[in-house]
């Protein structure tokens, strides 16, 4: 008779670590690639048109009651009206944008009836990124803001608005970083933006920018004294003064404002 037959056994190679034990050396497959995921194309530039248009509108390059051609918008990225739409919208969340059924899409007018609220915001806001930053400022930080001043000396001998408009932010935006707070800057410009659209019309009125760097230094030198209740107090007269103007900048350019009860 024959013997049976052991079933055959595939041999595995084996390794033997160092305690004399020995484990089956498998060769694991491949992990698979992970999923190339397609570019986003659209949210991309619907994202850049966004910006784009936020920052002509909130600097004055679009006026207050032009009208927003989507079609021609899509044409100059070159993408379809989708992105542009998605911006717009977004935009009209806002209040920058008004979109009329039949009659087309606008840059809005500013507000009057927003801007004491955002006022309010924007104040309570920066007394306390001032009140921190005055307390603990050092003299390098004291250092960078001067240098800012002199950057607005230089927009003002040049009447660049839009520079000044720009080095005033970084003035502020500066404040918050000293404080420890750069996050209060984020929620402070989500606040103001009918503000700052309000606040450019203002700077070519004869004085006003050297008025604006005045109350700047007065901030500073509270800070430079550690003192937050007077850096709060010469904060407080800086935005305090920026509101009284409004009734004037609006007979200057009514047509950049609307009221409860305008005619649309």
């Amino acid at each position: 008779m024959f013997a049976a037959r052991e079933p055959s056994v595939k041999k595995v190679a084996t390794t033997e670590d160092e305690g004399g034990l020995t484990s089956a050396a498998v060769r694991r497959p491949a992990a698979p690639a992970p999923a190339v995921r397609p570019p986003r194309r659209a949210a991309t530039v619907a994202s850049r048109i966004y910006r784009d248009l936020r920052g002509e509108i909130v600097s004055l390059k679009r006026k207050p009651g032009d009208a927003i051609a989507e079609k021609q918008i899509a044409e100059t990225y070159g993408v379809s009206r989708t992105p542009v739409r998605e911006a717009v919208l977004k935009l009209a969340d806002e209040g920058l944008i008004e979109i009329f059924p039949q009659s087309g899409t606008f840059v809005s007018r500013i507000p009057l009836d927003a801007l004491p609220e955002a006022f309010a915001i924007r104040k309570a806001l920066e007394e306390a990124t001032v009140r921190y930053a005055a307390a603990r400022a050092s003299r390098s930080q004291i250092a960078a803001l001067r240098a800012n001043l002199e950057l607005q000396r230089e927009m003002q001998e040049t009447a660049n608005y839009e520079g000044f408009h720009q080095a005033d932010e970084a003035f502020h935006a500066l404040i918050a970083e000293i404080a420890g707070y750069p996050g209060f800057w984020t929620l402070i410009q989500q606040t103001k933006v009918q503000i700052d659209r309000y606040r450019l019309l203002t700077l070519p009125v004869r004085g006003r920018i050297a008025e604006v760097i005045a109350e700047h230094t007065a901030i500073l030198d509270a800070m430079a004294a550690n003192d937050p209740a007077a850096a709060i107090k010469a904060l407080d007269d800086h935005l305090d003064d920026l509101q009284i103007s409004v009734a004037d900048i609006r007979r200057d350019y009514p047509r950049y404002f609307t009221a409860p009860g305008d005619p649309i």
